[in-house]
């Protein structure tokens, strides 16, 4: 383990005075960021702990290529600065979908070890984040931080021990669910199964709804735990925005700066992605003006891949979110801090989102127990230093409930494997697939040039996998995962699939239960949340013996 960021801390400059510029035009507002770096004035530091402050930013489904420094079009200044000095994680990995890829950062254990393999907690499974495991939060606050969430959870609530504020968070204010209207905070899962998503610690959040844009809400309320906490003391300020997950809304001033982009899902996205790149310039000068930043640690990660369909890309990637092709789990992701040895470089240092759990641990001095039996690595010598990865393999997933690959079969995996199961596992530079991976093609940006994304006729389809259940590929010379290697290197095929099967005897159950009715927010005073069993039950049946049928 590396030992904490202590006597490293180098002098750095503080904001002067400059305030939010949230309506200006975009050129005057990249222009005023600037400008406040470049008067800013040499300030001893606030803080007298060696501990650093951790800020760890998730955002949702933004694409490989939807930020600046990767060559989008859509215009990112803060994340471009904060990146570039910073360092950039480009070999740096999530899972497909919201909820393992947020397990993984909370446990950091696979998904394989928590039971969570298959899919996502949907909001009327009685399942969420096993409280027997110890969580990120909960190992801070035990090393004497106060822990804080604002945004996106989507961790299971089906009982009051899964809330934030019981997995160890003193604070909590977001949304319990995976998506939802970013001003009403309502969401419907099926067809009467609806209600009101938004929570200060374990309530319904009516009082502090203003209807405003869920990235400016959560933004003000980041800020202003910032400027009511005291920096002498380490902070935990878990911000997972909300954006730019669908659905497409933003409000209507971003969507000026792209009247080029003739697609209006991708203009939507791009609007989505600077009304956040802007959310994380206020948020860089509180941690400034409040006397955070010279002994502040600043992670940001991407959940997963972009959607397409949703005017996310994720080009030259292969996939898109969802899948298991790198489109779908490569992430956009950096850290900022003037603690790193190195600042203004790029880490090609193997990393995964299980790793931030020992790593930020680590620099907090907090203690990691041995009976955890965590699948994260300390990196913070390779992210700060450049140091090779601890890293050698990557368990991106075995779920054993996708077994829908038709052609898959144990002669398939050289009865090894049964290569209808749905897996995926990087070994150094070889990555191996088996059963359907998901949706497959490579999307360009002219893609987006047509006005629906449903036209696909840009699209580099894939036609010759049809009846494949094996892949191989050397990632690190054609990270595009275009050429199969399955055939030419049966061995390599063989080790991984040893590999695998390696893996998945350490495997616990699967927890994936089906729908509870109680979860109906109906029962529950028309708000998501814990189910109240008693009172539910009482409401059922008075509605079986007064509505016959009713709940069919």
């Amino acid at each position: 383990m590396h030992a904490s960021p202590r006597g490293r801390v180098s002098r750095f400059v503080l904001a002067g005075g400059v305030g939010k510029v949230l309506d200006a035009t975009y050129a005057r507002w990249a222009n005023n960021f600037h400008a406040s770096r470049a008067n800013e004035v040499d300030k001893p530091t606030t803080s007298s702990s060696s501990q650093p402050h951790i800020i760890f930013i998730m955002v949702d489904d933004q694409g490989f290529r939807d930020v600046g420094y990767h060559g989008s079009e859509i215009k990112t200044p803060t994340l471009d600065w904060l990146a570039a000095t910073g360092v950039k994680l480009e070999n740096y990995y999530v899972q497909p979908l919201c909820s393992p890829s947020r397990s993984q950062l909370m446990t950091g254990r696979y998904q394989i070890h928590t039971g969570l393999q298959h899919s996502i907690i949907r909001p009327t499974q009685p399942n969420c984040l096993p409280v027997e495991n110890i969580t990120l939060p909960q190992k801070l606050k035990s090393a004497g931080y106060s822990t804080h969430m604002v945004g996106k959870w989507h961790l299971g609530f089906y009982k009051r021990s899964c809330m934030p504020t019981q997995r160890g968070f003193d604070t909590f204010f977001g949304s319990l669910l995976g998506s939802g209207d970013y001003y009403s905070h309502y969401k419907c899962d099926s067809p009467g199964m609806c209600g009101y998503d938004l929570h200060e610690g374990e309530e319904a959040a009516w009082e502090q709804d203003r209807g405003i844009y869920s990235t400016h809400m959560y933004t003000q309320k980041a800020v202003n735990i910032l400027a009511r906490h005291n920096p002498k003391r380490p902070i935990f300020l878990y911000l997972a925005f909300q954006a730019v997950h669908s659905p497409l809304q933003v409000p209507s001033r971003y969507l000026e700066r792209y009247k080029s982009i003739p697609n209006l899902h991708r203009r939507k996205y791009a609007a989505m992605v600077s009304c956040l790149d802007e959310a994380m310039r206020n948020i860089t000068l509180a941690l400034k003006r409040y006397g955070y930043y010279n002994n502040m640690v600043m992670v940001y990660s991407s959940d997963n891949g972009g959607q397409p369909m949703a005017g996310g890309s994720n080009w030259p990637l292969r996939g898109s979110k969802g899948t298991y092709w790198e489109g779908g789990i490569r992430a956009v992701g950096f850290v900022h801090s003037p603690l790193l040895a190195k600042r203004g470089t790029r880490c090609k240092a193997l990393m995964h989102i299980t790793d931030w759990y020992p790593t930020l641990v680590t620099l907090a001095e907090g203690t990691l127990d041995e009976n955890q039996s965590l699948d994260g690595y300390d990196v913070w010598e390779s992210i700060s230093e450049g140091l090779p990865s601890p890293r050698q393999d990557i368990l991106h997933n075995i779920d054993p409930i996708y077994t829908k690959a038709k052609n898959g079969s144990w002669k398939a995996g050289y009865g090894i494997w049964n290569t209808a199961v749905q897996a995926a596992l990087r070994v150094g530079d070889w990555k191996l697939l088996t059963g359907i991976p998901g949706y497959s093609d490579w999307i360009p940006p002219q893609t987006f040039s047509n006005q629906l994304l449903a036209n696909r006729w840009h699209n580099e389809r894939v036609r010759w996998d049809r009846g494949k259940t094996v892949w191989l590929f050397n990632i690190t010379a054609d990270p595009f995962e275009r050429v199969d290697l399955s055939r030419r290197y049966p061995h390599i095929v063989k080790k991984m699939l040893l590999r695998l099967l390696q893996y998945d005897k350490t495997a616990v159950p699967c927890r994936y239960p089906p729908k509870d009715y109680r979860s109906n927010p109906q029962y529950n005073g028309g708000v998501w949340g814990p189910c109240k069993k008693k009172k539910v039950i009482k409401k059922i049946q008075y509605a079986v013996s007064h509505h016959d049928g009713a709940l069919k």
